[in-house]
Parts: structure tokens; C-alpha cells; sequence
């Protein structure tokens, strides 16, 4: 609602809610003046009009198009498992859920690194030829891995 102080004629914003039937008191916050501001007739028709209306249609909830119920109602599709994302084995009446574990993703990493230090063998006299800075680094790289395998070996007996 658009509000007008009766002295400076300065407009304010004020929501249709804060203003009842019964009229509220505002002050203007550029003049100071206080009046008592009722609400506009034609808005608290407008809303009674809203209110007393049965044919209004509420809003209804949206449905999930991926839930198993609403693909086994529209289309006909039925899932199984739908709320496991991983498949289960019985072993001895217990279930277990198939998964991949710490041991496996650190296996998998020292393969992978273990892959890339063949690669960087294989290729340091090409890649020495090609940018001849890069020996110092490889040569540091090797030593720090000659420290780590010692250490290991260290730490094992």
C-alpha cells in the first residue's frame, strides 16, 4: 500500500498486512507528523472477495516424476531395489552391501603411482634431451624416493 504524509506530501511502502480494518498510527519518517492511516476500501474487498470464494483452487503439491510409485501408477514401470543405490549379498543370513573400500582405493593408488614412476623411468632420457633443466628435479625426485623406500625398509626390520 502507498501511503502519503498529510504534511510533506512524501510517500512511503507499507504492506497491505500492517494496516488492519481498525486503522493503524504512522509517523512519517522525513517530517515527523503522526496521523492514523486506514486501509484502503477497493484492496479489503478485493481480499474479502479472496477469502470468501470456495472456487479458488489451492495449490497442490508437486509430485516427484522419479519416485517407484509414480512410475509404477503412470507409466507402469516397476523398480526393483529402487531405494538401494548398491547392491546387497546374503552371506549367513547377514547382508552386506558391496562397496569399495580404504584398502582398495590405496591399492589402487599405489598402482597408479607405482604406473606413473615405471612411465617417468622410461622416459627420463627423453624428457632430460628434450628440456635439459628438468634433470636436477628428476634426479631430486629419485633421491626422495631411494630416501622413502630406505625408511620403509628401516621401519619393517
Amino acid at each position: 500500500m502507498l501511503v502519503n504524509c498529510n504534511s510533506c506530501q512524501k510517500k512511503f511502502i507499507v504492506p497491505d498486512a500492517a494496516i488492519t480494518k481498525s486503522g493503524r498510527l504512522v509517523q512519517c519518517g522525513s517530517c515527523g507528523s503522526k496521523w492514523t492511516q486506514y486501509p484502503i476500501i477497493e484492496k479489503i474487498k478485493k481480499v474479502e472477495k479472496i477469502i470468501k470464494n470456495p472456487n479458488i483452487k489451492k495449490k497442490r503439491a508437486k509430485k516427484n516424476l522419479y519416485s517407484p510409485e509414480y512410475l509404477r501408477k503412470k507409466h507402469g514401470l516397476v523398480i526393483e531395489n529402487s531405494n538401494d543405490a548398491v547392491e546387497q549379498k546374503t552371506y549367513g543370513g547377514k547382508t552386506k552391501k558391496n562397496s569399495f573400500g580404504f584398502y582398495s582405493y590405496l591399492i589402487i593408488l599405489f598402482i597408479f603411482l607405482s604406473t606413473l614412476f615405471g612411465i617417468l623411468h622410461l622416459t627420463k632420457q627423453m624428457i632430460i634431451q628434450k628440456y635439459p633443466f628438468s634433470e636436477i628435479y628428476i634426479d631430486y625426485f629419485y633421491d626422495v624416493i631411494n630416501i622413502i623406500k630406505t625408511s620403509i625398509l628401516l621401519f619393517l626390520n
